[in-house]
């Protein structure tokens, strides 16, 4: 039997473990200061864009969130992706019908900076039906990064999770499902244009509550230490504990309403099946192409 190296060993590549040292106040500090550099403009719907509507975002975000969980991107990707996507609408106007090309590019520069191995251009013009060529994205990737200058090291809400588990009374053994539940609400909030001009920390820390409430405080012990993490959170992002709180309750209304989207979009689905007639309703990675109508 021939040896092989371990590194080639498995289905996906073999990642850096987290690095504790780097939770440290010095970081989180820094991390605080640069969030502001890659605020989006929260009015560019009205100010910038002329064909570019909220819903129409909305459905790019789902399509980029559909393409990176099929193929199992980084958890980093999807977030970093709808940043670039919301900077570059801040300063230029988009064609609707150039908005899924857009969403392509900038998931492309997400995957080149997060990913071991990153998703390809060919690839990328396959989820979209090849309605866009490979020669289009390559086009749009570098109108991308002139339009943000080259800057793509942006702050996400996902930079700031693991500082806070660190500093919250939690049991090792349940930080991990705290953190995906974390992560699950910060892809939600990036789909959604009400948190597009939310800093990063803020977003991450309602989550971060918002995953606490929701697993029913089982592993802090007792309620009244919602309360006190709120307050933690707010002191340690230096915001207000009712805004953070207002926050919180914005991600769960958002949780509530796509959950309750969901469940009428699969009734729908099966009562389509079931009568044999149309189609398969369900939304789809290429439902996208379809902004402009």
């Amino acid at each position: 039997m021939e040896p092989q190296l371990l590194c080639c060993e498995g289905d996906r590549p073999a990642r850096a473990y987290r690095d504790s040292n780097l939770l440290t106040d010095r970081v989180l500090g820094a991390l605080l200061r640069a969030e502001e550099n890659y605020l989006p403009a929260s009015n560019y719907f009205k100010c910038v864009q002329r064909e570019i509507a909220p819903y129409m975002r909305r459905i790019a975000a789902t399509w980029v969130l559909e393409v990176c969980e099929e193929q199992r991107c980084e958890e980093e990707v999807f977030p970093l992706a709808m940043n670039y996507m919301d900077r570059f609408l801040s300063v230029e106007p988009v064609k609707k019908n150039h908005l899924q090309l857009l969403g392509a590019a900038c998931m492309f520069l997400a995957s080149k900076l997060k990913e071991t191995i990153p998703l390809t251009a060919e690839k990328l013009c396959i989820y979209t039906d090849n309605s866009i060529t490979t020669s289009q994205l390559l086009q749009m990737e570098l109108l991308v990064l002139n339009k943000l200058k080259w800057d793509l090291a942006s702050v996400t809400p996902l930079d700031f999770i693991d500082h806070f588990l660190s500093r919250l009374p939690v049991r090792r053994e349940c930080r991990s499902i705290l953190r995906k539940h974390a992560q699950t609400f910060v892809a939600l909030c990036a789909t959604d244009t009400n948190f597009i001009a939310s800093p990063p920390s803020m977003v991450a820390a309602g989550s971060m509550v918002a995953a606490v409430e929701g697993l029913q405080l089982k592993m802090l012990g007792n309620t009244s230490m919602s309360q006190k993490l709120t307050e933690q959170l707010a002191q340690t992002i230096r915001s207000d504990p009712d805004c953070l709180r207002a926050c919180q309750e914005q991600i769960e209304s958002l949780l509530e309403t796509s959950l309750g989207q969901a469940r009428q979009q699969h009734t729908v689905t099966m009562e389509t099946k079931n009568s044999g007639e149309g189609q398969d309703l369900s939304s789809t990675p290429t439902d996208v192409r379809d902004v402009n109508i």
